[in-house]
This record gives structure tokens, C-alpha cells and sequence, in this order.
């Protein structure tokens, strides 16, 4: 008796199609929502930069005096305020794709390269012993693994 109730189970294995996995209806809407997210998130924070470039890096410099990166703050910094604004870009690209064209290829890959920015975000943090503002970056970085794992 188990074993038949066992194999019309919606446990049971061979009630799935492994090769294609049917996402709810509202899953475009949720993923185009992450996205959404993290392109306000990343064209904010990048265009911020872009415009109050001077003071964003007189803090910096301040933030990361006594670390090892003191010289190079602000490279590093245009290299960081770039890098926002294409994972930015990326994310609202992927916005589009997921609600129109049902891929999520571009979302993906921007994802990742938002998880990657807040990663770097996050190391700078642990260099500069602002361990509160590294503390902050965690919410952002579960969420862009929550979003990715939601992109399947």
C-alpha cells in the first residue's frame, strides 16, 4: 500500500519532466522585480558617484587612509563607479528580458556581476574595519543569491 501511495505522490520522481521545469506564472514578475532591485541599487549608487565625484572621493580617501589602498583610492574608485553603472545597465536590461522575451540570460550574467560588485563593495568594507558598513552589504549580497537561485 505505500508503495503505491508512494508512486502517485507528487514526491514521487517520475511525477517531474526533468528536462523542462515549469515556472509559476508569477515568477517573470518576481524576477523582473529582483532585477529592478538591483538596477535602482547600481544606477543610483553609480550615478551618485558620477555626480558628486569629488566629494564621494575626498570620503574615500578619508574611509581608507590607513588601510594598504590609501594610493590607489582612486582608481579603484573609478573602476567601482564603472562597474555599477553596467551592472545597472545589465540589470535593467534584464528586466526586459525576463518580462518580454522569457530568458533570462542577461539577467543572469548581471546577477552576477552585481554579486560580484558587492563582493568587492564588501572587501573594501573588511579592509577599511568598517565592519558595519560590510554588515549592510550582506542583506544585498543574500538577495542576489536569492535572485539568481529564483532565475533557476
Amino acid at each position: 500500500m505505500a508503495a503505491h501511495y508512494l508512486k502517485y505522490s507528487p514526491l514521487h520522481k517520475s511525477n517531474y519532466n526533468v528536462d523542462r521545469i515549469e515556472l509559476p506564472l508569477g515568477m517573470p514578475i518576481i524576477n523582473a522585480l529582483c532585477m529592478a532591485f538591483f538596477a535602482v541599487l547600481f544606477l543610483q549608487s553609480g550615478i551618485d558617484k558620477m555626480i558628486d565625484w569629488k566629494g564621494n572621493l575626498n570620503w574615500l580617501k578619508g574611509h581608507f587612509e590607513k588601510s594598504f589602498l590609501a594610493n590607489v583610492v582612486p582608481a579603484l574608485f573609478g573602476i567601482i563607479t564603472f562597474t555599477e553603472l553596467l551592472a545597472g545597465v545589465a540589470s535593467a536590461v534584464g528586466i526586459v528580458e525576463v518580462l518580454f522575451y522569457a530568458s533570462n540570460v542577461i539577467a543572469s550574467f548581471a546577477l552576477l556581476f552585481c554579486l560580484f560588485n558587492i563582493l568587492v563593495l564588501f572587501t573594501g568594507q573588511r579592509i577599511a574595519k568598517d565592519y558595519e558598513g560590510a554588515a549592510v552589504l550582506v542583506n544585498y549580497f543574500l538577495l542576489g543569491i536569492v535572485s539568481l537561485v529564483l532565475l533557476g
